[in-house]
């Protein structure tokens, strides 16, 4: 399965009355996961979830999609980096939105802030501002430290530097810092599922 397919499957198999932006910023997580490990089992381990964590998740979001997910499940999830570990517990601390999503959408955000290019595009969102709206509704109290627009790797690795007593950066500030662009540049690329975005009127905000 594509993720492209495991997109449009996830959303057509939405529970009735589930928020629609919520299914989509999960849809577009899980349908990576799937495209870079179903076929092998390995959507927990480009997911960020365990088996348990992905079938309630299934069971509250995706029910017609449940069996299917978990025959993609792997057996054990590996170890968490410790960088992993790290940003899932910084979100965890400032979660906001519904019980039922904020565990597993930390872990799932946290996962994918291992990989390398923008976040927002290795979680399969369509630019920027819908990660943003999803921080924001989903751990407040921490997206709304970011009064600056830092990216949000760097803000969140900022931030787990603070809590630990240690210096991100020796620059006296960030105007005077020759790498500005690495924390605050604008962050263009193609959306991950570019291609189903032409075919489907996405729920949430553009």
């Amino acid at each position: 399965m594509t993720e492209d397919e495991a997109y449009r499957w996830l959303i057509a198999g939405a529970a009735p009355g589930a928020d629609p932006f919520d299914a989509h910023v999960l849809a577009s997580i899980l349908a990576l996961a799937i495209g870079e490990g179903g076929t092998a089992g390995r959507v927990c381990a480009h997911s960020g979830l365990d088996r348990g964590a992905l079938d309630r998740l299934a069971e509250g979001m995706f029910p017609a999609c449940r069996e299917g997910l978990a025959a993609m499940a792997d057996q054990d999830l590996p170890t968490a980096e410790i960088e992993q570990d790290s940003v899932r517990n910084l979100l965890e601390d400032h979660a906001s939105g519904p019980s039922l999503l904020g565990r597993p959408l930390a872990a799932m955000v946290a996962r994918r802030a291992m990989e390398p290019d923008h976040l927002w595009q290795d979680l399969g969102l369509r630019n920027r501002n819908e990660l943003s709206a999803l921080l924001d509704r989903h751990f407040a109290p921490l997206a709304r430290q970011n009064t600056a627009n830092m990216k949000w790797k760097r803000f969140f690795y900022r931030k787990i530097c603070e809590e630990e007593g240690f210096v991100l950066c020796a620059a006296p500030s960030c105007s005077a810092c020759g790498d500005f662009e690495m924390c605050f540049g604008e962050e263009t690329g193609e959306a991950r599922l570019a291609r189903v975005r032409n075919g489907l009127t996405a729920a949430g905000p553009a």
